[in-house]
């Protein structure tokens, strides 16, 4: 609440000088996303698809986090019931997604801090992604019996190699420049800046110092005016912190099963190998071997939309499996972080479990 007494929205909504501009608001909360975050912010971006005064976009937020995720606790209380409030929020959080990855404007999201899960499906899909040196990127679903959704079946294997395979059964965090190094982000800018960069973006060519009086000329090329404010603060970035590992993440999470990929990392004469090991043994078995699954045939798929609906398909059932209720039960509920997966050992998951999950579900579910 403000100091009136008045409680804020938890996404602000503004329209000044040809920039819309989006603000998670919810610091409390790591800005996670819920239900009707999704549905305000799909609603403000549908009609700013078509409204003149918007040349382009700004996502922000307040709070020391960028995005943590979505708010799954709250999916694993309905999912403990019919599942219904869960499938909602699936489905209006890939809707917006979608509508980032097909906005027709340019979209800017400024990730500064935390960037998990939801998080990401907000902003990796947007024209510009800006990380600075306290970015924290992460996917982790694995680890509470869920799958990297978001369009994670899309980005992550168009990563180079198989990084995004690596990231995704391991949920290992990439910080600061690994971030732009691995493509999450478009530009990478020092933390200082971030206040001076956002003061300009929101200006926008009208009050622009450079603009002039060209103020009709820079918003008819949007992009121009944008790529031209990122260059003038965007930082170089080197090799990724992971690149003497890149060679054994493309041999080992290129394997055709998640059994192959444990038995490579036990083989593998490295500690780096081994820590690896020892992070998927605590990783849901039933969640990894659904995520390889997501992520090879997200590969083959032609579209996003296509992408999409798969992950549907697989949230709206996986929603109320064990795996999902006791991982957050383990890790966001009781917090001992002790989850009693099923199955426990990856060799014990069935093939027909898994594929159960990408089975095409009554049409009217997703509409």
């Amino acid at each position: 609440m403000d100091a009136l007494g008045v409680e804020e929205k938890p996404v602000l909504a503004q329209v000044e000088n040809g920039v819309g501009r989006l603000t998670l608001n919810r610091p409390q909360a790591l800005n996670a996303l819920t239900t009707a975050m999704c549905r305000d912010m799909a609603h403000t971006l549908s009609q700013w698809a078509t409204d003149d005064r918007v040349r382009y976009v700004v996502l922000d937020h307040n709070g020391r986090a960028f995005c943590a995720g979505g708010d799954v606790r709250a999916a694993a209380r309905s999912g403990r019931g019919d599942g219904e409030a869960a499938r909602d929020f699936f489905r209006t959080e890939y809707r917006l997604n979608t509508l980032i990855k097909r906005f027709p404007k340019p979209f800017v999201a400024l990730i500064d801090g935390v960037t998990m899960g939801g998080g990401v499906g907000i902003s990796v899909h947007g024209s510009h992604r800006v990380s600075n040196e306290n970015t924290l990127f992460a996917m982790p679903e694995t680890g509470i019996g869920l799958f990297p959704d978001v369009g994670g079946g899309w980005f992550l294997p168009r990563m180079t190699g198989e990084t995004g395979t690596w990231l995704a059964l391991t949920g290992e965090r990439l910080k600061g420049a690994d971030v732009r190094a691995a493509g999450i982000s478009t530009h990478h800018v020092a933390a200082s800046d971030l206040p001076a960069l956002k003061a300009e973006l929101l200006a926008g060519p009208e009050r622009h110092p450079k603009s002039g009086n060209r103020f009709s000329d820079s918003m008819a090329r949007p992009n121009e005016f944008i790529d031209n404010i990122l260059h003038r603060y965007d930082r170089p970035v080197g090799e990724p912190s992971y690149t003497e590992h890149l060679e054994a993440i493309n041999r080992i999470f290129g394997k055709a099963t998640l059994a192959d990929i444990a038995i490579a990392l036990k083989l593998e004469d490295s500690d780096w190998a081994q820590h690896q090991g020892e992070v998927l043994a605590t990783r849901s078995p039933f969640s990894m071997s659904v995520t390889l699954r997501h992520l090879r045939e997200g590969r083959r798929l032609e579209t996003f939309e296509q992408v999409m609906e798969m992950e549907f398909r697989i949230a709206s059932r996986l929603c109320q499996s064990h795996d999902f209720l006791e991982g957050v039960r383990a890790v966001l509920e009781d917090k001992d972080h002790s989850p009693h997966w099923l199955p426990q050992s990856i060799g014990c998951v069935s093939a027909h479990s898994v594929e159960a999950l990408f089975q095409p579900l009554p049409r009217e579910l997703y509409d």
